[in-house]
């Protein structure tokens, strides 16, 4: 795993883009991870779901998104919209913009 930056931006992005999404991890803890999500019209595979084992605070900081649920609810985001995932509810993101890409910060708690 690259080092933890010590200081940085948010909205410094690479030039060019990668072409898959990039997760930096901005600080981390046994318990804590905060990491930051370019994404560029990445989403999830078809019939695939996230089904994660701590719970996830994320924020769009730039672009938009939709996030939906196993149940069928949807999330649309744009910038400043947050939500908590909890703990093993399924989700996929099944959009995410390009131009402008997409800044997430996430914040993922461990027990």
């Amino acid at each position: 795993m690259p080092p933890v930056p010590e200081s940085g931006n948010l909205f410094q992005l690479p030039d060019p883009l990668p072409a898959a999404e990039l997760f930096t991890v901005l600080f981390e803890t046994p318990r804590l991870r905060i990491e930051r999500i370019l994404s560029t019209g990445q989403t999830t595979p078809p019939d695939e779901w996230y089904d994660q084992s701590q719970d996830e605070w994320v924020v769009l900081l730039q672009g938009s998104a939709t996030l939906t649920y196993e149940d069928g609810a949807s999330l649309a985001l744009g910038p400043g919209d947050y939500v908590l995932i909890p703990a093993h509810r399924r989700h996929r993101v099944d959009f995410t913009s390009s131009e402008p890409p997409c800044v997430w910060l996430a914040i993922h708690s461990f027990g």
